[in-house]
């Protein structure tokens, strides 16, 4: 699984996203409801991502006790949360910076690039995808692309995280009884890759399928709409061909 962006790219956009989660939050308070996450009001959002910036620093600094509900519980119970989502956004960022191209951390996807750039990825989309949950949770319903700021380069590299990564993954839940690929192009990148489901773990590959292998559906949009859509953080793809599945991607591809 090949990144598309430079270890400063992802930390810029780590620290971009990071404010912008920060802003919204303060802006859409901490009661209010997350529409693209229903189940969290804005503090158990931002304690929630404030959780996952500590346990990936713990991991990059090979700290193996990190307590992962305790941590949570830090950032539900302080008393300043946006300044304490912060100081684990900074802490974040320090450490990417100094830790060694070479280390040796943990990472959970498969083929994942070398630990330093899967860990500073992985942040520089979680946070990404989480400040679009926070933008959701001031305007009270999905946001439309327009109304954040993503670019169409950090947007591909999230899909094809999402493509090559997470879905491919055993314990993931995308499965088709009929065998049967789905192909996702991105109109303004120039991005493809076609996504085989069956009864076993999805298999992605980066490009148009075989001359033998016929989509039966095909996902397509700007790479921001795709990046929105396929996270379930919108509504913007454009779907042919068995339209069906975008519901069975809805339902079997939700990852928080």
């Amino acid at each position: 699984m090949s990144t598309h962006l430079t270890l400063e790219d992802y930390v810029a956009a780590l620290t971009t996203s990071g404010a912008t989660l920060r802003d919204a939050a303060r802006d859409a308070g901490p009661r209010a409801r997350v529409p693209t996450c229903p189940e969290w009001t804005v503090t158990e959002l931002v304690a929630h991502q404030g959780m996952v910036h500590r346990w990936a620093t713990a991991n990059l600094r090979a700290e193996p006790d990190h307590d992962t509900e305790r941590s949570y519980a830090e950032g539900i119970a302080a008393p300043d949360p946006l300044s304490w989502l912060s100081e684990g956004i900074d802490t974040l960022v320090a450490t990417l910076r100094a830790t060694p191209e070479d280390v040796a951390a943990k990472v959970f996807l498969r083929n994942a690039p070398a630990p330093l750039l899967f860990w500073a990825r992985r942040q520089a989309h979680e946070t990404t995808i989480h400040s679009v949950d926070a933008v959701a949770a001031t305007l009270g319903r999905w946001p439309s692309p327009s109304e954040v700021s993503i670019t169409p380069d950090l947007a591909a590299d999230g899909i094809d995280e999402l493509l090559s990564g997470f879905i491919t993954r055993r314990k993931a839940q995308l499965r088709s009884r009929e065998p049967h690929t789905i192909l996702v192009t991105t109109d303004d990148t120039g991005h493809a890759w076609s996504v085989r489901l069956s009864q076993e773990p999805v298999v992605t590959t980066v490009g148009e399928p075989g001359a033998t292998d016929t989509p039966v559906s095909r996902f397509s949009g700007t790479a921001v709409q795709l990046y929105l859509t396929l996270w379930n953080r919108a509504d913007e793809a454009t779907v042919e061909g068995n339209t069906s599945l975008i519901e069975q991607w809805r339902s079997q591809a939700r990852i928080i």
